[in-house]
């Protein structure tokens, strides 16, 4: 398996999200391989869900597109699977705990493993529960990814002192989306993290320009970037390779 550490040796990690599937799942198997080639160290692969309650209505929309167009887990990781040898970048899939359930947790975390995927993210498991991943990741060198919320405050050392691969902090309130300014105290966030657990800290939910992703990578050790890449996607749909590289090639040399 990648090292998800290795993704942050070289610099700030840039890191993007695309639902899988949204147009169809050729077009998600050609970004994942030129968003790779074109700066991105990190790819969060979303695996579509009918009731993603940490996203905005951009994701909401992809996901619908995606399922209404065919797209099951199994044909993701078949995708994945086939294409890995052509992606340098690592790779983290993004879904809720249902779709997880669902499919087995052991054998959703074994099929990871044989697809090259370094890690989970699922955003409805409270730390209290996360055992329920944890149980079966670790025996597949999965890891899973905490999220940490500018409200944590005294939870953020205690999930910190737990955590794999990298810390998710989330930079603003509310679901996913683009917003045009944030004000949360990424540094403090960070900082409390670092003082418990030397581990990467990115910062994911509202970056879309290189403005923002150059000021949020100051704080951190990389930067997530998932609404503004699906409005490209939505907006281009099987065009959209092109667009969606030549932004992920701008968001990766701001924060260079």
């Amino acid at each position: 398996m990648t090292d998800i550490k290795s993704a942050f040796q070289n610099g700030k990690a840039f890191i993007p999200f695309v639902t899988a599937g949204d147009p169809d799942l050729e077009t998600t198997e050609k970004l994942l391989i030129e968003m790779s080639k074109n700066g991105a160290d990190i790819i969060e692969i979303g695996i579509p869900f009918s009731d993603p309650i940490a996203e905005g209505v951009v994701i909401q929309e992809a996901d619908l597109r995606s399922l209404s167009a065919g797209t099951t887990t199994d044909k993701i990781f078949d995708m994945v699977k086939r294409i890995r040898p052509q992606i340098d970048a690592v790779l983290a899939v993004m879904t809720y705990m249902n779709p997880i359930f669902v499919y087995g947790t052991e054998r959703f975390m074994a099929k990871c493993q044989e697809c090259g995927i370094s890690a989970v993210i699922v955003p409805d498991t409270p730390y209290e529960e996360k055992h329920e991943l944890t149980d079966y990741s670790g025996k597949y060198g999965i890891d899973v990814i905490s999220l940490i919320a500018p409200t944590s405050h005294e939870r953020i050392k205690m999930i910190a002192k737990e955590a794999e691969g990298f810390v998710y902090c989330v930079s603003s309130m509310g679901v996913t989306g683009v917003r045009s300014e944030i004000t949360t105290d990424v540094g403090k966030m960070v900082r409390l993290v670092k003082s418990v657990k030397d581990i990467p800290c990115a910062i994911g939910f509202g970056i879309s320009t290189p403005e923002q992703a150059k000021k949020m990578s100051e704080s951190a050790d990389g930067v997530i970037v998932g609404s503004a890449i699906v409005k490209i996607i939505a907006k281009y749909g099987k065009d959209s390779v092109k667009p969606v590289c030549d932004y992920v090639k701008s968001m990766k040399e701001a924060i260079s």
